[in-house]
């Protein structure tokens, strides 16, 4: 990945001498003011908004000693953190504090704590106040495997309590290795208790986000069918190897299924785009922009992702850890099933591919994450492996360092919507339909297979149930979330 850091180290270094210089006799700096200095100094010199948060400008404080003061009056570093976003909500949606970074980088690479039942929560319809849970998938191997829970059940209490929109959270996604879920029958979106109840244990696992992958064939259409649910680094091989597969089978369509993506690393969003195409290697894929400070220390190369016939992955030392030629399709037309949870690194890869061959949507509005992030840590140089890691804490920033955009400077800051955005159909998913996934009885899929077969964009023929819109999903649950990052190397 490429080099961000050579040129602003000096900055930084000169910055730390310069205050430590000035920081004043008699001040003791605790663990707290550390990691406030540390959240300071991270986003001061990589937000994106850097200039229009006055309290991160060069000269706000003159040394350590004021930093420190004048941040003990917040009650943690959580509100630390906060007090320095631009907006919140509003234009700074993502940046994300956590207090524990090995946590984080698990689950960049797909691993958490959980049952091994992925769902979406969903307001009734008659009520402002309950919600149910719809299973989406079940992770293969995991206790709720061995237990019997599969796609499109609903399930309403926790340990005997009805599900709320104020009490989901501490319900859902608190630190108990277990909980007892309660399920219903969905009864069009007001569901009725069935009496069944089912007890879970969490444990680590690691999703491999290469969901399903195989070749439908349809008359004397193949047609070649991938759910990919995170970009995650740890299977590019694995990605590689699926469209290896495709290749071989000499597939005619292309279907990409990222309803449940919410993103991952930018270097893999490229690759996939790669290896879906290969006609434009070396042509620009995406390109960023940074803050001031970064984008005038580094050339502009450096913001740069071009298409490539290559996967050469290093870690955090440096040492390549995957070196092996793309298996591109050379596609020229991709259909793209989504939905409201699709976001970041995915949509990167609808939005760069755009503006290159033909890209169809099939589902609902995507998020709209055109940003990205990085991870930041209490070092001297911001690395994980930077001189003098603070061990007294395990606190790790992921502030939005950048705005992505495609070879014609767009992007969709309002998420895509299929049939507008780009050609297509929007239609959601209907929970008390859910289908098999992989399977013709899954309707986004059969309706993605019909369109490619007559061009027929009509939804006649499928039973229209309320629009339901989620309010949560457990993904969102992860320290990932809906991120997009690049990673920082020396």
């Amino acid at each position: 990945m490429k080099n961000f850091t050579t040129a602003l180290l000096l900055y930084i270094t000169l910055f730390l001498v310069s205050c430590e210089k000035n920081e004043g006799i008699g001040i003791n700096s605790s663990t707290t003011d550390k990691i406030n200095h540390f959240i300071w100094k991270g986003m001061n010199t990589y937000y994106l908004w850097q200039e229009n948060v006055p309290v991160l400008a060069d000269n706000r404080f003159g040394n350590l000693g004021e930093l420190y003061t004048y941040f003990k009056g917040f009650s943690s570093p959580e509100t630390v953190f906060e007090s320095l976003r631009f907006q919140p909500e509003l234009t700074d949606r993502f940046s994300i504090i956590v207090d524990d970074y090995i946590a984080l980088e698990n689950s960049f690479q797909g691993i958490t704590l959980n049952s091994g039942m992925e769902f979406g929560l969903v307001r009734y319809v008659n009520s402002n106040t309950n919600i149910f849970c719809y299973v989406r998938y079940v992770l293969p191997n995991s206790d709720a495997a061995t237990k019997g829970i599969q796609r499109g059940m609903i399930f309403t209490t926790v340990n005997g309590t009805q599900l709320t929109d104020t009490n989901f959270g501490n319900l859902l996604f608190n630190d108990s290795p277990n909980y007892t879920i309660g399920f219903a029958n969905y009864n069009n979106g007001s569901p009725t208790p069935n009496g069944v109840s089912v007890s879970l244990n969490k444990a680590q696992l690691q999703e491999n986000p290469i969901a399903i992958s195989k070749v439908i064939t349809e008359g004397t259409k193949k047609i070649g069918y991938l759910m990919y649910n995170q970009f995650s680094s740890s299977f590019d091989g694995q990605l590689n190897a699926t469209f290896a597969n495709f290749k071989t089978q000499n597939i005619d369509e292309l279907i990409v299924d990222l309803r449940y993506n919410g993103g991952g690393s930018v270097q893999t969003a490229t690759y996939l785009g790669s290896m879906i195409t290969g006609q434009f290697n070396g042509q620009l894929y995406s390109k960023e922009v940074w803050n001031n400070r970064v984008m005038n220390a580094l050339p502009a190369s450096r913001f740069i992702n071009n298409f490539t016939n290559q996967i050469r992955n290093l870690n955090s030392n440096g040492s390549v850890t995957l070196n092996e030629s793309i298996h591109s399709l050379g596609m020229t037309k991709v259909y793209f099933i989504v939905s409201s949870s699709t976001a970041s690194a995915s949509e990167l890869v609808i939005n760069s591919l755009s503006a290159y061959i033909d890209v169809f949507l099939i589902g609902k509005k995507t998020v709209g994450k055109q940003v990205g992030s990085i991870t930041l840590y209490d070092s001297e140089n911001l690395l994980r492996n930077g001189s003098n890691l603070n061990q007294n804490h395990t606190y790790a920033i992921q502030p939005i360092v950048l705005e992505i955009s495609n070879k014609n400077n767009s992007n969709q800051p309002n998420g895509f919507i299929p049939g507008t955005s780009l050609q297509g159909i929007e239609l959601a998913e209907n929970f008390g339909n859910l289908g098999v996934l992989g399977e013709r009885s899954d309707p986004l899929l059969d309706r993605t297979i019909t369109y490619i077969l007559t061009g027929a964009k009509s939804t006649i023929d499928i039973k229209i149930q309320p629009f339901q819109e989620e309010i949560f999903n457990s993904k969102l649950a992860t320290p990932t979330r809906n991120n997009m990052y690049v990673d920082l190397k020396e």
